[in-house]
């Protein structure tokens, strides 16, 4: 295989890995998006909630960070539900959409802010048994850590897919997402399903914190590095398509993978970006076009 052939293949195949991982970001974001037209700028700080929760279990209990996610999810639901009910819940009118970006942005900056002030803004890593473990598939190096937070996301999305598709409060959420006025007239507590609905992001924002421990530096702001990795993906794939979050999810990856060998390491976030920029100007709806859920 020629030189150039291999890092670019070696350079895809990261840029998926990594891609598959976005996703739930952006899928966490989207589906908020989608249901209740909430911009959700806290998004990365429950992400680096998440992160926090699952170093602590590792370090205390010595549970895997991947396995972690079923303490995760759950833990930033509730937390979502909490967010709900205490502050989003009281945004109405014609603003509300403009007054949740305002909202959720101070939640951010309070949760960033709390977690500096109990745990330092020290850099923290997960040191697992396969963090340094690389496979060789084919001539091309797999990063186990990656290759273990992919499946798990994969996973993650599957079920997300089931939940949507064949339960009754799937199926209400997607109603609501679609026609909010005509979900509440056929019985659905539009109400409820938006508290569940955000809590179900926060879930998804929680099981992505568990899933970037094993990759990832840990530090009290880095929330706000996946909250604008969040609005990429979403953007790139189209606001309110969880099929859209998982094909910017992946573009994303492999645009920072690309950028990363072939502009500069320094530039990979700056590149995605500029993705970004490019997307909104010249097609706001996004890659995959417009939908609800």
């Amino acid at each position: 295989m020629e030189i150039g052939t291999y890092v670019f293949l070696q350079t895809l195949i990261s840029g998926v890995l990594v891609g598959g991982i976005y996703c739930l970001i952006g899928i966490g974001l989207t589906v908020i998006f989608g249901v209740m037209r909430i911009i959700n700028a806290c998004h990365g700080d429950l992400i680096m909630v998440a992160m926090y929760l699952s170093y602590f279990l590792f370090r205390s209990a010595g549970i895997d960070p991947l396995l972690s996610v079923v303490v995760t999810a759950p833990a930033l639901f509730c937390l979502g539900w909490v967010l709900h009910r205490g502050f989003i819940t009281r945004l109405s009118g014609s603003y509300a959409e403009d007054n949740s970006l305002l909202l959720t942005f101070g939640l951010g900056l309070v949760l960033a802010n709390t977690v500096l002030v109990l745990f330092t803004a020290d850099y923290r890593v997960v040191e697992t048994a396969y963090s340094r473990a690389v496979w060789r598939v084919a001539g091309l190096s797999v990063s186990a850590a990656y290759v273990f937070s992919f499946a798990m996301a994969i996973l993650v999305t599957a079920l997300l897919y089931l939940f949507f598709m064949k339960t009754d409060l799937g199926m209400a959420i997607r109603a609501t997402a679609q026609n909010r006025m005509a979900a509440g007239l056929a019985g659905v507590n539009v109400e409820r399903v938006g508290r569940i609905t955000y809590g179900l992001g926060a879930a998804l924002a929680g099981a992505a914190g568990a899933l970037f421990t094993p990759v990832f530096y840990l530090y009290p702001t880095v929330g706000s590095l996946f909250t604008v990795k969040a609005f990429e993906v979403v953007v790139l794939g189209g606001m309110g398509s969880i099929t859209g979050a998982i094909f910017g999810g992946l573009v994303l990856g492999v645009v920072e993978s690309l950028g990363a060998v072939y502009v500069s390491t320094g530039y990979k976030d700056a590149l995605g970006f500029v993705a970004f920029v490019l997307i909104l100007a010249f097609r706001p709806a996004g890659l995959a076009g417009r939908s609800r859920l």
